[in-house]
């Protein structure tokens, strides 16, 4: 998804997993790691043709679950084929900062009737004036994104002129690089703004390379170029692009070769960055000490039957194979408690003696589940063997041993998720960092509060309140709480750590399939509909290990 240099790249480059195709130029200054990232690793694996970096995404909101740092937006404007995109891929290389995405104005452009297609199609369309710009599409998608939300963004097609069915989903942003001709031009657009940047490159020299660019690689004829550019694209540079050159904070000569102003650029963001950052787990920590347990909770009832399978799921003697038989038992139950809270309406049915049945049906909508790698994944059995048919997702949180915070890795979530109930998985809650994180992501893709449901196989105190606290319409249910958490931030007295932790490998050794294939075949593997793979907490030299053991294991399959 990344962009190639040039101004051809397409609308959007999500870069949970950054993509790079050139090398960093030498000017440049690297990013220095913050408290975030506070060591430097080598990039997770390199093919050919890219390479996959390996970052983290860290918490974007505060102890209460309330967005606290907004992404840090970059307008880049400029005349058309001045350079603008490779001054933004440059940005993106020299940052050295996970999770940046790259929007271009040029997925915006207005859907044209057929007049104005037959018009394009004649070089008598006017592409650089205002209006031929979706500016209200445009705002929007720009404003949800620089607020942490899920957005969808149109793929315009030049040879067509028209845009494509498929639109692109984005996610995720630290850093936002926005980049158009008409970046400038509109208010509400410059309000959302951090840092303006106007790329100021001869017109000759735009010329030249808009000749290239649309011969080579839009399907243009020289001719049709040369009229365009004379009757559209110089007057509207001289007219509503050059203009807005004084509102940019910055104004960058000579393009991507202005090594010295692309070096005070990435400083500046790496400032703000700083000033950004947040914790959570040690606020987690200290918090709601002694506070009556919250009403949203549901344990499941101790029977006689339940408190057996735990006596055996808790002892440090029990074996593999009976932790995981009896972990399954329980998680069953747990599945079918959680159904019981889901909103039946009354609906009567004929039976087969011609009788009728005043029952309840679960109406009209869906349930989708979603698992928190890696542990939560081994919950997905009893779902599935529950609930017909039900669509899965998956998210990666892994802490940051350095840091000792979440930091969100993968994602992958069913498309129109918006308006179904979310079973949301993992085995254990302890401080409740990793859960909050993931109900971040639903609530950041349109997942109505009230719908999501928590389950976990145990919870510690900690770790309920914080989840009520910041969520108090999340449903959270468990098979039992537990009162302390350790300083490794285990539950105590907790289950089989041990047994539990084959499970949480066996989660990681199949989540490196897909990188180890991907590694192999020089392919980014994208799960459809959903978001790059990306490091999971590794160094490089064990992540090429796991990602060959993972491959080991299919072959072995």
């Amino acid at each position: 998804m990344a962009a190639p240099g040039g101004e051809e790249a397409e609308g959007v480059a999500c870069r949970g997993s950054r993509v790079c195709r050139q090398p960093l130029t030498p000017s440049l200054s690297p990013r220095k790691r913050t408290t975030s990232q506070s060591k430097t690793e080598p990039p997770l694996l390199r093919t050919s043709k890219r390479t996959i970096y390996t970052a983290g995404r860290p918490p974007w909101y505060n102890e209460t679950g309330t967005p606290f740092k907004e992404a840090f937006v970059i307008g880049l404007c400029g005349g058309s084929a001045s350079g603008k995109t490779t001054v933004a891929n440059k940005i993106i290389e020299a940052l050295d900062v996970p999770w940046v995405v790259l929007l271009s104005m040029d997925s915006f452009y207005k859907v044209l009737n057929k007049e104005q297609q037959q018009a394009a199609a004649r070089n008598e369309y006017n592409f650089d004036h205002p209006d031929a710009f979706d500016f209200d599409l445009l705002a929007s998608v720009l404003r949800k994104l620089k607020e942490g939300k899920s957005v969808k963004v149109p793929v315009y097609d030049f040879t067509t002129h028209s845009r494509r069915k498929e639109w692109k989903t984005i996610y995720g942003a630290n850093v936002i690089v926005f980049e158009g001709i008409l970046a400038f031009a509109n208010k509400e657009l410059l309000q959302l703004l951090d840092m303006k940047v106007f790329v100021d490159t001869d017109s000759d020299i735009r010329l030249v390379r808009r000749l290239r660019r649309d011969i080579m690689e839009r399907g243009r004829d020289v001719a049709g170029v040369i009229k365009q550019y004379s009757k559209f694209v110089k007057p509207a540079f001289e007219q509503y692009i050059e203009p807005t050159m004084q509102a940019a904070d910055i104004v960058v000569p000579r393009g991507g070769e202005n090594f010295v102003a692309l070096d005070l650029i990435v400083q500046h963001v790496h400032s703000q960055l700083e000033k950004r950052e947040i914790t959570v787990r040690a606020a987690l920590a200290s918090a709601h000490q002694g506070e009556p347990l919250p009403k949203t909770l549901s344990v499941l009832e101790s029977t006689p039957q339940v408190r057996g399978m735990h006596t055996i799921i808790r002892n440090k003697d029990t074996t593999r194979d009976e932790f995981i038989f009896y972990s399954k038992r329980l998680m069953r139950l747990l599945i079918e408690h959680a159904l019981s809270f889901l909103p039946l309406k009354p609906v009567t049915v004929e039976t087969p003696q011609g009788t009728v049945y005043e029952g309840r049906r679960f109406h009209r909508q869906r349930i989708t589940g979603v698992s928190i790698l890696r542990a939560g994944e081994t919950m997905e059995q009893a779902l599935t063997a529950v609930c017909k048919d039900i669509r899965l997702g998956k998210i990666l949180i892994q802490t940051n041993h350095d840091t000792g915070e979440p930091e969100l890795h993968y994602l992958r979530l069913p498309k129109e998720i918006s308006e179904d109930y979310v079973i949301l998985m993992d085995s254990t809650v302890s401080t409740g960092a990793a859960a909050m994180m993931a109900i971040r992501v639903l609530l950041d893709h349109e997942v109505q509060e009230d719908k999501i449901f928590l389950l976990s196989l145990l919870m510690a105190e900690m770790g309920v309140h914080s989840v009520a606290y910041a969520f108090p319409r999340v449903r959270i249910i468990t098979t039992a709480v537990d009162k302390k958490v350790n300083k490794e931030f285990h539950i105590i007295p907790g289950i089989g750590e041990a047994v539990l932790g084959t499970w949480r490998a066996l989660g990681r050794w199949a989540f490196w399939l897909g990188v180890g294939l991907a590694f192999c075949w020089e392919t980014l593997i994208v799960a459809p509909h959903g978001y790059r793979l990306a490091e999971a907490g590794c160094s490089a030299p064990r992540a090429k290990r796991e990602a060959c053991g993972g491959l080991a294991l299919a072959a072995w399959f």
